[in-house]
């Protein structure tokens, strides 16, 4: 039923455990003992995790750090956007990091010129191979320590076996280097033009606004402290308008907000100041005492997150028609700012005197919130135009330290073995609400509900295989065909059994079939689990050979435009370089000895 993609997955899961209680091989208890399981608990806690490092933009700044320092070169970005996403994978949900990254290798792609398909499938396997490096980088991985604690061996470790995987990871990096690469095709645009969604950049010119932006900042000696905007009549004395407020005192660090009249300002306010020509600003600096923010070029994607732009129309029927921006107290009653008005296809000058006529486009300043909430206002505007900054847009940045002093004592407390997985995990899923850097809805709608289920509803069929003798009977067939062959020969067979089946399964369902076989495997051979159950581990996670194996490749088809072959070509070589890499280095860190 898979392999057939008729029915979802969640559903087949569902169906196994209804067929075991029906068939008697199992009681209801039994076949819902899955839903109880850790290993279940744990996932559902780690997409809340995942969900908060990507709410207060730690993955965010990774990406940016990655455009930073790799520049124009192929080479470079490819290395690091790889190492990115297969360290950043092992704290989080691969298929998280795969939909974090491509918007960030979309626009990398646009400002270097390099094809996106050149960089979206190595990003991707990297993703996977993160699935290889800590306990709870991948649903898998804790299936099969779930597995072995459930036999009577110890779990697997949170870095027990991160050596692997990242020889896997290297070992990946250096194969896209000298060769993949060279096998992936370059799909680049085409010039049919297509519809995208303008910058802030893109409206402002729009609209035909002053061509000079500038942060100042306030100083102590400045004539402007201890005055209200109203009274510094920066408008009419230099020409300049002020759009953002920045208030950097150490009693209110982190207030952003559009200018008011009658705002006092304060030494050390940053103002972000418009105007037609820089010589305005240069005057406005010179005489009333203001010095140039040094920290403008750093900030100024801190400020975008608070503060956007918009389009509109002005409906024919709207209450606005024939009212100017003050007479309508647009301020007061949208929270928005009114910076441009387009009179058809003339541009306004006079913005707070211009009478609004039906059809009239206005361009909108001001909190993204108060634009979202414009959107139902359609009693009197037509939103056509959302500034493409918000996409990008970082709800909660400033928790960001409380984000990654969440994750690193889930981190420590797991490696410490303080406190059990699941109890660390949960942990950090309600740190994460309670201290504000998810609300608890977005946390219960970060969770894939549907990955749960069918964790769940699989794992009792590793314990039917276990019962009806199932297990034994495969691991019969495979010792007799390979038994004499060495653990070396099993293991393989082990790792490409999991691979093929995870053609057609989930990875996760995958393992839960072949971890038990591994188990069993081993126990019969009288040698130590851990390194077959490595193997299905491993393997569970190299589903790079097609695009329908895993959603975190999956992802990547439409952006990079790739076709089914692409996947083989570049997959199938990479799936054999891991093998080799896991069959070499498990037995250093998992030796085969005899139990």
């Amino acid at each position: 039923m898979m392999a057939s993609n008729r029915v979802r997955f969640d559903v087949v899961a569902l169906l196994v455990m209804i067929a075991l209680i029906v068939t008697g091989i199992m009681s209801v208890p039994e076949a819902l003992s899955g839903f109880g399981n850790s290993a279940v608990v744990v996932v559902g806690g780690l997409f809340v995790v995942g969900e908060m490092l990507d709410r207060t933009g730690v993955a965010r700044a990774v990406g940016d750090q990655i455009l930073k320092r790799g520049g124009s070169s192929e080479v470079q970005l490819l290395v690091l956007i790889m190492v990115s996403a297969g360290l950043l994978g092992s704290a989080m949900s691969s298929t998280a990091v795969v939909a974090i990254f491509i918007p960030i290798v979309l626009r990398i792609a646009a400002q270097t010129g390099i094809a996106a398909s050149r960089i979206l499938i190595p990003m991707s396997y990297a993703a996977l191979i993160s699935g290889m490096t800590t306990l709870i980088a991948s649903p898998p991985n804790l299936v099969v320590s779930s597995e072995l604690a459930a036999t009577g061996y110890s779990a697997l470790g949170f870095f027990s076996f991160s050596v692997i995987g990242l020889a896997v990871l290297a070992v990946a990096v250096l194969y896209i280097l000298v060769l993949g690469r060279h096998l992936l095709p370059d799909n680049r645009d085409d010039d049919t033009p297509r519809r995208r969604r303008r910058t802030v950049e893109d409206l402002w010119l729009h609209y035909d606004l002053e061509e000079h932006t500038e942060a100042v900042e306030i100083t102590a000696s400045s004539s402007l402290a201890g005055q209200q905007l109203s009274e510094t009549a920066l408008g009419s004395r230099y020409g300049t308008r002020v759009l953002v407020h920045v208030r950097h005192s150490a009693r209110d660090r982190k207030s952003i907000s559009l200018p008011t009249s009658t705002m006092e300002l304060e030494p050390g306010d940053v103002l972000v100041v418009a105007a037609v020509e820089q010589a305005q600003i240069e005057r406005l600096i010179e005489e009333q005492g203001l010095r140039r923010f040094a920290g403008y070029q750093r900030e100024v994607q801190r400020w975008t997150w608070e503060i956007g732009m918009a389009s509109v129309l002005i409906h024919p029927d709207s209450e606005l028609v024939g009212r100017t921006v003050v007479d309508a107290r647009f301020r007061t009653q949208y929270g928005l700012q009114v910076i441009g008005v387009r009179h058809g296809a003339t541009p306004v000058r006079e913005v707070d005197n211009h009478k609004f006529a039906a059809g009239d486009s206005l361009l909108l300043h001001g909190p993204w919130s108060r634009i979202d909430a414009l959107k139902d206002e359609n009693h009197d505007f037509v939103m056509t135009d959302i500034a493409a900054e918000r996409e990008d847009v970082v709800e909660a940045y400033s928790k960001a330290p409380t984000a990654l002093l969440v994750l690193g004592a889930m981190v420590l407390l797991s490696v410490l073995k303080v406190v059990p997985l699941v109890v660390c995990v949960l942990g950090a899923a309600i740190a994460a609400v309670m201290t504000g850097c998810l609300s608890a809805e977005r946390a219960y709608n970060s969770v894939n509900w549907s990955s749960l289920v069918l964790v769940a509803g699989m794992l009792p069929l590793a314990d039917a295989l276990q019962a009806t003798g199932g297990s034994d009977m495969i691991v019969g067939g495979l010792l007799y065909s390979f038994g004499d062959a060495g653990p070396g020969v099993m293991f393989t067979v082990l790792y490409f059994l999991t691979a093929a089946l995870g053609l057609v399964l989930s990875n996760t369902a995958s393992a839960v079939l072949v971890v038990p076989i591994a188990i069993t495997a081993a126990q019969t051979l009288e040698i130590s689990p851990y390194p077959f159950a490595i193997a299905v581990l491993i393997a569970a996670s190299a589903a790079y050979s097609t695009p329908v194996s895993t959603p975190v490749v999956t992802l990547v088809v439409g952006p990079g435009r790739y076709r089914f072959m692409d996947f083989i070509k570049v997959g199938v070589p990479l799936l054999v370089l891991t093998w080799l890499v896991a069959l070499l280095v498990t037995p250093l860190v998992f030796p085969y000895q005899a139990v």
